[in-house]
């Protein structure tokens, strides 16, 4: 497959649990081989079951999801040593998704022994990743309760990239970090995808890390895309009115720019019982009677930038 071309699509993807809570609902999207795509929205809008069925550990309910044009159930059915080898994942606890009585070393090296890797070549290949994440030798000896968040993070991602990967799926990989090892996290992140040409989601309710990591951002609203554009085109004009309430709690992303203000009120409504109509209606301070009736569709509203809104804000940055 060339580079640019997909390599995850969501077409139409749903996940229903216990017959009623509709935590994905008719997702379609496509990520391209060699990007970084960024996924934000609130608690509970759906990012981790996104995340977590595109690895294959939650089943959809309907619809599809493919890794390099195949579906992930058929591959994981297959072979799923190879499937784990080609997408992996960083999680937000990365101390707690290492056994409290396995030392580093030990930890990075099960994969090698599950997944029956050429043991030297690999080992040495492993070297050299953990010398270019700067992690020191001593770490190998100790347990997670011992090294750092930041050094617990890296080695999550020694631990993927050991796999040579295509796919990494990055959920909250910088939630709890200081501001410095979260700068040094990120820059790693982003010489590795240069290196490699790895792909990426990334996962992320920090609006500063997308903005400066990702080349295109998706936004959830329970369990739907609502927004979805380039990134600098989403910070600088949000179409959705979820998208700019989103930014306009949060100045530091850009001081010198005045996003409409937007104030939701109340909590995102439950799942189980999701308002007919837009999702957001009940929360949306634009909101006009069609909405509470009538589901948007999620439209292209211009090349690349995606909307899931009946009166979508002006594009033109001066208007917002």
């Amino acid at each position: 497959m060339n580079a640019g071309s997909p390599l995850v699509e969501f077409s139409g993807a749903s996940v229903v649990f216990d017959g009623q809570v509709r935590a994905l609902d008719d997702v379609t999207l496509a990520i391209r081989r060699g990007e970084i795509a960024g996924l934000v929205g609130e608690s509970g809008s759906g990012k981790s079951t996104l995340c977590r069925s595109l690895m294959g550990l939650v089943a959809l309910s309907s619809g599809t999801v493919n890794v390099g044009g195949e579906p992930v159930y058929r591959q994981l059915a297959q072979d799923p040593l190879a499937f784990r080898r080609r997408a992996q994942m960083l999680l937000q606890d990365a101390v707690a998704s290492l056994s409290p009585r396995m030392t580093i070393g030990h930890a990075l090296e099960e994969p090698i022994a599950i997944h029956g890797l050429p043991r030297a070549e690999t080992l040495e290949r492993l070297a050299g990743i953990l010398r270019r994440l700067g992690l020191p030798q001593d770490v190998l000896a100790k347990f997670p309760h011992q090294i750092s968040g930041g050094q617990a993070r890296r080695v999550g991602v020694a631990r993927a990239l050991v796999m040579r990967p295509e796919l990494i799926v990055a959920d909250e990989p910088t939630a709890g970090l200081d501001v410095s090892v979260q700068g040094d996290l990120l820059n790693l992140l982003l010489d590795l995808q240069r290196e490699f040409g790895l792909t990426y989601l990334l996962v992320s309710h920090n609006l500063n890390v997308i903005r400066r990591v990702t080349e295109r951002t998706m936004v959830m609203y329970l369990g739907q895309i609502v927004d979805e554009a380039a990134t600098r085109d989403l910070f600088s004009a949000p179409a959705h009115p979820y998208t700019a309430a989103l930014l306009s709690t949060n100045p530091a992303i850009d001081p010198g720019r005045r996003y409409r203000p937007i104030v939701l009120q109340g909590e995102m409504p439950s799942a189980v019982n999701p308002p007919p109509g837009c999702r957001f209606h009940t929360r949306c301070p634009v909101a006009q009677p069609r909405c509470a009736s009538e589901p948007p569709s999620l439209l292209e509203i211009e090349s690349g930038r995606r909307v899931r809104c009946h009166f979508p804000f002006s594009l033109d940055p001066r208007r917002h």
